[in-house]
């Protein structure tokens, strides 16, 4: 296993640019345990931080689609862009089941682009203890903006809220019940909703049901609602210019260091080294015997 003075050199050679030390950093971070992590300092002091855009929402909402309609939106202003697409871990190599992305290829090539897929490693709250160091890393290396795509929301699917400056989440006319998916925390993490798919027949009551919706909540902040068809990028122009303020008016660098997050990044290291701990633990049973000597020694 690679050690912290390791993974202090892959960062000082992903910092100059290149895509590939980048990758290397991020694998660095994705393996090692958590005091090996800690020791690379320059993670929790950076001087400068991505503005970090959660997009999540139900499956089959579009989120993929739309993500790649943001990519090139974003690339277009020149800026540098980083993706961190969430999938479900496959339970036999826990590796990212849908890690090929299919729908982002026409820009794997572009030089201000950097997209890598993880799996969620079994976590409950939808993301890998190993993901909020991997978004650290993007801030260190001087990325503008980082997507962050997830599996899906649900109850117990909220960690992106913790994780992003904003959260955007996608739904469609034919999501079902979409006051029932509000109550499965929706309301409580948008900043803004996307209905997607609006061409769709429903889409415009969709709309309006979730601004009704907002005006019941007496939301604090104001949050707005877009229709959007990411496919042909139709509403995206106007979804951007919505987001360019948000990007401007985030509070991102602060954000690093907000007491309530940084306890629940800690929460997510826990869980992290507790799991890589029980494994090595698991590994050693091979008799009825061993699970009982293992659970009398819990």
């Amino acid at each position: 296993m690679m050690s912290a003075a390791d993974g202090t050199n892959l960062l000082a050679a992903a910092k100059l640019g290149k895509f590939q030390d980048f990758a290397k950093l991020l694998t660095w971070l994705e393996r090692s345990p958590a005091e090996e992590i800690l020791q690379v300092g320059e993670l929790y002091g950076p001087r400068r931080a991505a503005f970090r855009l959660g997009i999540t929402g139900p499956p089959g909402a579009g989120k993929s689609t739309l993500v790649a309609a943001l990519i090139e939106s974003y690339s277009q202003l020149g800026l540098r862009v980083g993706v961190m697409a969430v999938d479900p871990s496959s339970p036999f190599s826990q590796g990212a089941v849908l890690g090929d992305r299919i729908r982002y290829k026409e820009h794997w090539l572009k030089s201000n682009v950097f997209i890598r897929s993880l799996g969620t490693r079994g976590s409950l709250g939808g993301l890998s203890g190993a993901a909020y160091f991997m978004a650290r890393a993007f801030d260190v290396c001087s990325f503008d903006v980082l997507l962050l795509e997830t599996v899906g929301v649900g109850q117990t699917e909220l960690d992106v809220l913790h994780v992003a400056d904003q959260v955007c989440v996608v739904l469609v006319p034919e999501s079902g019940d979409s006051i029932q998916a509000m109550k499965a925390g929706l309301m409580e993490i948008a900043n803004v909703f996307v209905v997607n798919k609006g061409d769709r027949p429903g889409a415009d009551a969709l709309k309006r049901e979730i601004e009704a919706s907002i005006h019941d909540a007496s939301a604090p902040e104001a949050i707005e609602v877009f229709k959007c068809v990411a496919t042909d990028a139709a509403g995206v122009p106007e979804l951007m210019q919505h987001l360019e303020i948000l990007r401007g008016q985030s509070a991102s660098l602060a954000n690093r260091t907000d007491p309530v997050r940084l306890r629940f990044e800690a929460r997510a290291y826990l869980r992290r080294q507790w799991e890589m701990s029980l494994d090595t633990r698991l590994a050693g049973v091979q008799t009825p015997a061993d699970v009982r000597r293992l659970l009398l020694n819990v």
